[in-house]
């Protein structure tokens, strides 16, 4: 069995790149749970690997006792003097043993140590390679969908979308392309493949597409500052850049609308307001509550709340469909705004 083991284990530190030493310990953890499942359950037992050679060797500690209680773990003073008189009450005498019949065992729990060794390495090879692409966008297909998840397959890696992860009103169906989110990447347990937790329906998916179709917003020049979201029907993306020959907004957009019409295709017609993003808060809520016009504002910086005030025509676009577009630019900006019309607030 040494040179057959030796050799398997220069194949797969060669070829998967897992550590010898590794994979000599794997080996030694299944030669003495066999050892012990066989032909002694005491825990005293510790294995000897050689990993020039390849052969082993059991070692069991016995304590050097008055009167033996268990021979598995106890040898008797009279037994122990007889073979050194050296030995006193609490000494330990080390037994060294290879049952005749383990052989065929030990090669069996080799085999299966250096098999399992491989499966777990290449699991942590698919995770750590999927853990890089956390917060990514990657595309795949939909293999399968059953009443929990719709299985997207990636490479060599499946990840599942769950339904708090889909946006409202997409069809899924199997064999055709999809983009998603790597929302997680869950390290996987013992004997399972690592989790992968996509999305359609994050925010940063939005980030993403933008990255992807924009340039500037990939080389830093542009910036997205905040997104908010309610995915299926509408999102607000707040951009910048300090340079002042770049027009953010317009970068977005693109050329005859090319780059925004791409990820809008993407979305299944989501709405996306993109709005320019400004250090003066009261010029960022204006923006934020965009198409609709703003009379005038004024803040209460303590409380984070700013007081719009729209004229009647306005009014119902300010606010949007069950009050969709004030709620979008509160989470876009992170304040709460309350709208009202001049005549409502003289009325109050």
């Amino acid at each position: 069995m040494s040179k057959a083991l030796l050799k398997a284990i220069e194949v797969i530190e060669t070829e998967k790149g897992i550590s010898r030493e590794i994979l000599f310990e794997a080996i030694e953890v299944a030669l003495l749970s066999a050892y012990r499942k066989n032909f002694n359950s005491s825990k005293n037992v510790t294995v000897d690997f050689n990993r020039t050679t390849g052969k082993y060797i059991f070692k069991i500690s016995k304590e050097v006792v008055e009167e033996v209680y268990d021979n598995r773990i106890e040898i008797s003073l009279e037994e122990a003097l007889k073979i050194n008189p050296a030995y006193e009450i609490g000494d330990l005498y080390i037994v060294e043993d290879i049952p005749e019949e383990f052989g065929r065992v030990g090669a069996q729990a080799a085999k299966q140590a250096l098999m399992q060794r491989l499966r777990d390495a290449e699991k942590e090879v698919l995770y750590n390679e999927y853990l890089e692409y956390e917060g990514e966008i990657r595309s795949g297909y939909i293999d399968r969908i059953d009443s929990r998840y719709v299985y997207v397959k990636l490479g060599k890696i499946e990840a599942i979308l769950g339904e708090s992860e889909r946006v409202l009103g997409e069809e899924y169906i199997p064999q055709t392309p999809i983009k998603v989110y790597i929302a997680k990447v869950e390290n996987p347990a013992k004997g399972s493949r690592p989790h992968v937790l996509a999305s359609r329906s994050h925010p940063d998916f939005i980030k993403r597409l933008f990255e992807q179709e924009v340039p500037e917003i990939y080389d830093g020049v542009v910036e997205i500052k905040s997104v908010s979201r309610e995915a299926g029907e509408r999102t607000k993306i707040a951009v910048y850049s300090d340079n002042n020959n770049i027009d953010a907004v317009g970068s977005c957009v693109g050329p005859s609308g090319s780059r925004v019409s791409t990820i809008l295709k993407e979305l299944n017609g989501e709405k996306i307001d993109i709005i320019p993003w400004d250090k003066d808060i009261e010029k960022f809520i204006i923006n934020s509550l965009s198409p609709a016009k703003v009379d005038s504002i004024t803040i209460s910086e303590e409380e984070k709340i700013a007081n719009v005030i729209v004229n009647p025509g306005q009014l119902s676009l300010a606010i949007g469909k069950k009050g969709q577009n004030v709620r979008l630019a509160a989470k876009l900006t992170g304040w709460k705004i309350d709208i009202k019309t001049e005549e409502a607030l003289i009325e109050e």
